[in-house]
């Protein structure tokens, strides 16, 4: 529960309202126990004034006091002692200022019991208002010191997903420029160059940016163009998105991952081309984006579940908006496809 500062300034005004009203039927009182009214409103200003500075004193103390279990005796007797300090000050005090007064003495000397039970049931309510805001505070600054442990727990969950995905891919582009060296320098060239200009983009991105699907699609083709160069001919890739599509948004990075492991299962355990299909749309005001690769049933992995790759969207999809149904993953008819939604509300991941 936050406490805000339009919240802190209502809760002055209701008090201060209340402590008008409280003057307010004192000097009332007062006056109907036939007490001059200059008489009363004098007393009843100068006994809640005095009585404000000991709600003031009691809730001040409360701050920096905390007894445990304790804390509620401790109270109880903190209040009796205030109010018996504030009756005598408060009668010190009033003597002083309406001595004149005929009959005032006696009054004051008879009312001094019941001058002292309020007080003392209005310090007691001071000080629980007290130790609900306390309470409060000390909540919410837990639930902040929660919320950012989460966070720095989320943030290093997602950094270690995104360390562990980068080597696997940056290990077989290597052993494809190695291959390619002696068979081929021209092409092991432009890998290189490929490889630098993706590898340049993948470091500065950060996995908690928001892009637009354009911009993702640029980041993927910079991909799927050193795919190319290792497996030539055989790698063929359909992009079906309409120009509306391109414009929403997704967690950068996000879609490499899943178009490698289509790639893996598309061309490791088949012969001949692959087409790598990969649409979006919008459906429901959200991004979702399908990616299609043939398979072998007989042979392929996805049969018996999903790669790193795709378990490592899933989590990051997890972590980044606390769901688990928006990466799903199935074979049918030597097509493998995996389906991705992304909700267009951005999660809290600055």
């Amino acid at each position: 529960m936050r406490v805000s500062l339009f919240s802190v300034r209502r809760l002055l005004l209701i008090l201060g309202i209340c402590w008008l009203v409280l003057i307010a039927d004192q000097a009332l009182i007062l006056y109907w126990f036939n007490l001059p009214l200059k008489t009363a409103v004098i007393d009843s200003l100068i006994s809640n004034f005095l009585l404000l500075w000991a709600c003031v004193l009691i809730i001040g103390m409360l701050r920096y006091y905390n007894a445990g279990a304790s804390r509620y005796s401790n109270m109880i007797i903190l209040c009796i002692v205030l109010s018996i300090i504030w009756v005598y000050f408060n009668r010190f005090v009033l003597n002083f200022f309406l001595e004149e007064v005929e009959g005032y003495s006696s009054f004051l000397q008879h009312s001094l019991i019941i001058r002292g039970s309020i007080g003392f049931l209005v310090l007691i309510i001071a000080a629980m208002l007290g130790i609900i805001w306390y309470g409060l505070q000390e909540q919410e600054q837990n639930e902040q010191r929660k919320k950012d442990a989460e966070k720095l727990s989320r943030d290093a969950e997602l950094y270690k997903l995104r360390q562990q995905l980068q080597p696997h891919f940056l290990f077989n582009s290597l052993n494809s420029i190695n291959a390619l060296i002696s068979i081929n320098p021209n092409e092991a060239r432009d890998m290189v160059l490929q490889l630098s200009a993706f590898l340049r983009n993948n470091v500065s991105s950060s996995e908690n940016k928001w892009i637009s699907l354009q911009e993702e699609l640029d980041h993927l083709g910079r991909y799927l163009n050193i795919e190319k160069v290792r497996f030539g001919n055989r790698l063929v890739t359909t992009i079906e998105c309409d120009d509306t599509t391109r414009e929403l948004r997704l967690p950068a990075l996000i879609l490499q991952p899943l178009v490698e492991n289509a790639i893996k299962f598309g061309l490791y355990d088949t012969l001949g081309p692959a087409d790598i299909v990969l649409k979006a749309a919008a459906v429901d005001g959200q991004l979702q984006i399908t990616i299609q690769n043939p398979y072998d049933p007989d042979t392929s992995s996805p049969r018996k579940g999903t790669g790193f790759g795709l378990s490592s969207v899933q989590r990051r999809l997890y972590l980044l908006f606390g769901r688990n149904d928006l990466l799903t993953a199935g074979g049918s008819n030597h097509v493998f496809t995996t389906q991705v939604t992304i909700p267009q509300i951005q999660p809290d991941i600055a």
